[in-house]
């Protein structure tokens, strides 16, 4: 196996820091976190200000089936394609639909828990407790606007999975859910992720056209590129529109800024080790992690997917406030 390899899995700085991170996970030791409804309005707030409207909207309309066409009724629905194949008029029949449903994926594996801080905070959060919060904000904006949301984890299985629903009883379990996986986040060794069957469910599961937003750092390595991109597409191909927020410590995990000395890197999965000195392989790791980077955002591109790059050093307002205005503007 290749030092590369490891390194491209391995996302703790040295065994110490590591273990003695894992161990205050385990007991709960955790600092108390603001109230996660609390700052999701705060922080909405803040954006609203700067919003001249909502950045989410539903599918106004959406196609149903054919029917024949009626003499005397208007033209403007006839599939003239349909004419020109049959010699037939066709009608086509719309569904309306007012408001938008959202399903919000989030990685619960164990690579989305780094850095292993002995405190984590909003302020100092790992990529797990970013997201929680990001996506804890987003249910409040798309809560404001009666929108029906749902909420889904996954690590190597489906761990959640609720249905899109706009009560407000609703909406309050769902901050609950992402509450618990705040304070206890149920952080254990050879916790891996399975991003490919995790899209693939969701895709399968989700009845009805739906905004998905994904929070992940999209580390499967029990997967090929390949499929982690064709779950991508199933998700489009049942025409979703499809948000994902690459989220990511871009100083440790993009940029490699380790000091230049031995260190001992755990996979965070599978509790595997190896000794390097960064520097030694920093070039190589870095155009190998960059390039998944570019492939990732280019797929995403293809696929008509939102590609959001979210580096958890950023502050939440950083990371939401662009993807917002961008929305805000194609509207």
């Amino acid at each position: 196996m290749s030092i590369l390899y490891w390194l491209l899995i391995l996302w703790s700085y040295s065994a110490d820091y590591f273990v003695f991170g894992m161990k205050e996970l385990q007991q709960k030791e955790l600092p108390q976190f603001p109230s996660l409804e609390l700052l999701a309005k705060h922080v909405v707030e803040g954006f609203i200000v700067g919003l001249h409207k909502s950045p989410f909207h539903g599918f106004s309309v959406e196609f149903s089936e054919h029917r024949l066409y009626n003499q005397g009724e208007s033209t403007r629905h006839i599939d003239w394609k349909i004419y020109g194949k049959t010699d037939k008029l066709f009608v086509k029949r719309f569904e309306e639909e007012t408001n938008l449903r959202c399903q919000i994926v989030i990685d619960t594996s164990n690579s989305m828990f780094f850095p292993v801080y002995k405190n984590v905070d909003i302020n100092n959060p790992n990529k797990a407790v970013f997201s929680i919060y990001a996506a804890a904000t987003l249910m409040h904006m798309l809560q404001k606007q009666r929108d029906a949301v749902g909420l889904t984890f996954f690590n190597t299985d489906i761990q959640l999975h609720t249905q899109a629903k706009s009560a407000q009883i609703h909406h309050k379990s769902l901050i609950t859910e992402l509450s618990k996986l705040l304070i206890n986040p149920n952080f254990k060794q050879k916790q891996e992720s399975n991003i490919v069957d995790a899209l693939h469910f969701v895709a399968e599961n989700i009845h009805k056209r739906s905004m998905v937003i994904i929070f992940s750092d999209m580390f499967d390595f029990g997967s090929t590129d390949d499929r982690i991109f064709d779950a991508l597409q199933h998700l489009k191909y049942n025409k979703h529109e499809v948000v994902l927020f690459h989220v990511v410590d871009k100083n440790k995990e993009i940029d490699f800024d380790f000091d230049n000395k031995p260190y001992k890197f755990i996979d965070m999965e599978t509790g595997e080790e190896v000794k390097i000195k960064p520097h030694e392989v920093k070039a190589e790791y870095i155009k190998a992690i960059n390039d998944f980077a570019s492939q990732l955002k280019l797929r995403c591109s293809q696929y008509d997917i939102d590609f959001v790059e979210a580096d958890i050093n950023k502050s939440l307002e950083q990371v939401l406030m662009p993807f917002l205005v961008r929305r805000n503007k194609l509207k």
